[in-house]
């Protein structure tokens, strides 16, 4: 390839639907998420620790049965969506489907509380809440469709108005205190006017009421398409359940306040967790693309450069984490929450593995290894819920739920690369060298970011790390060029 191919096409790039879409994703989500974790940081400064606690459990209860409801099919969608002559009426369908298998799951969610919880503030808290089940499961389908006809944008638009109404009902607490309950109601209120939004603007004006109601959608359709596509269930549950079944454990064997520390340490995590999130949500259908047309080498070269960012910002963000989680609990939920600091810290280790995880579990399921992702996902949750019970059978501390996460995390990595070596996708040095570097970052932050002065030790961190990746990659991209002198 010549210099001049090689220029034009770094000046494209940037203007790629891949690119733009990414970006959009990511900085409605991040601003969403910004508002969501305001609005968290109002309400955990406004209502007691007990309060607070029972609001996250009753939370954590819907999203858990949420993780089911939509039965993973959001990823089915967007690969069969190409492939549908009537696309109208088999999105009519799709989400008619949703609608049902919310309401179905809405009162499995009442059921769960009242199985779980004898507390009845709990279980009102989860009536209402669950409610949200219904919503968001319509909302995914409409988001699905979004992706499919690369209109992120509008997605990112509502996401943001979202994100702004729930830190508004948050801001009335400071002019008139209410109980939890009737803030848990303002949420619902917030929700239904964001599916009036996506209804309205969100679906490129193809989905109505109407569509919607003369859709035919029978029993049989649904248990043949919950059979013919069982793995994408059991992949889209378990990538939730990862973080909320943890709440559950803690809430039954451990304390309120241990629920508090673990659920604001995550919340700062969530922020920061859906960039890689959005951005391997927008990488999938490129996936797709070069697998179906035979296009290895982009396929190989597209992961291989999405790898490496992904790496970059993840050992990035986990130096900040460490080093100055001290500072941003106090400053952002207040004084309330001492343990959260060491939580947050410990939490942060699987940030080093999830953007690569997400990015390498797209790819499998992109050329057709869905079922074989499914039992990685099954196996590591394994890990992660063997490693929670036994370890807090012996010791009741939050550390135990973190790197019981943490080695999931790392089982489900190690065998996501094996699978890719032997596809010839990725090869054991590009393997050896990530874990190297995970290692090296871990041991900095352990050895140094304890004891040295947490802004000259990431200023510090940041000049190696962006030097070292300027200099592979200047010697990556000479080594041919000796070669062709050779």
């Amino acid at each position: 390839m010549t210099i001049k191919s090689l220029r034009s096409r770094k000046f494209r790039l940037p203007q790629s639907s891949l690119v733009k879409n990414s970006a959009w994703g990511i900085v409605a989500n991040v601003l969403q998420i910004s508002f969501v974790f305001l609005f968290f940081a109002i309400v955990a400064r406004k209502y007691s620790s007990a309060n607070f606690a029972q609001f996250l459990i009753s939370t954590t209860v819907y999203q858990l049965v949420a993780a089911f409801s939509s039965m993973g099919l959001g990823q089915w969608f967007i690969r069969q969506y190409v492939l549908e002559d009537d696309q109208l009426t088999f999105t009519s369908k799709f989400l008619k489907t949703q609608l049902g298998l919310g309401i179905i799951f809405y009162l499995v969610n009442v059921l769960l509380a009242y199985i779980l919880y004898p507390t009845d503030q709990i279980r009102i808290l989860c009536l209402i809440l669950g409610t949200n089940i219904i919503f968001d499961n319509f909302i995914n389908a409409i988001k699905s469709l979004n992706v499919v006809q690369n209109e992120q944008r509008k997605t990112a638009t509502i996401l943001i108005i979202d994100g702004f109404l729930k830190l508004l009902v948050g801001c009335m607490l400071f002019i008139y205190p209410f109980s939890i309950v009737v803030l848990s109601a303002a949420m619902i209120v917030v929700r239904i006017l964001t599916l009036g939004l996506f209804m309205r603007l969100g679906s490129s004006n193809s989905i109505n009421l109407m569509s919607l109601w003369v859709a035919n959608v029978s029993y049989a359709d649904i248990k043949v398409l919950i059979i013919k596509n069982w793995q994408f269930i059991v992949i889209g549950s378990i990538s939730i359940i990862y973080w909320k079944i943890g709440n559950i454990i803690i809430s039954k064997l451990l304390t309120l306040t241990n629920v508090a520390d673990y659920e604001v340490s995550f919340r700062i995590f969530s922020v920061l967790q859906i960039m890689p999130v959005i951005a391997s949500t927008t990488i999938y259908p490129q996936f797709i693309k070069h697998y179906n047309e035979g296009n290895t080498n982009e396929l190989k070269q597209l992961y291989k450069n999405i790898f490496t960012g992904y790496t970059l910002f993840a050992v990035i963000t986990f130096a900040f984490m460490y080093s100055f989680s001290g500072l941003i609990i106090p400053l952002a939920f207040g004084n309330g929450y001492p343990g959260a600091v060491e939580c947050m810290q410990q939490m942060f280790l699987t940030y080093l593995l999830l953007p690569t995880v997400l990015l390498q579990a797209n790819l499998l399921v992109a050329i057709g290894l869905e079922k074989l992702d499914m039992w990685f996902n099954i196996l590591s949750l394994i890990v992660n819920l063997t490693g929670c019970f036994i370890g807090l059978y012996f010791y009741k501390d939050l550390a135990v739920v973190n790197y019981s996460v943490f080695f999931s995390f790392l089982v489900f990595h190690i065998l996501q690369d094996v699978s890719l070596i032997r596809k010839q996708i990725m090869t054991v040095i590009h393997c050896i060298m990530f874990y190297a570097v995970l290692g090296a970052t871990v041991l900095a932050c352990y050895r140094l970011g304890t004891h040295a002065n947490p802004y000259l030790f990431f200023l510090g961190f940041i000049l190696v790390v962006l030097s070292s990746a300027i200099t592979l990659f200047y010697v990556s991209k000479r080594r041919p060029t000796y070669k062709t002198q050779l």
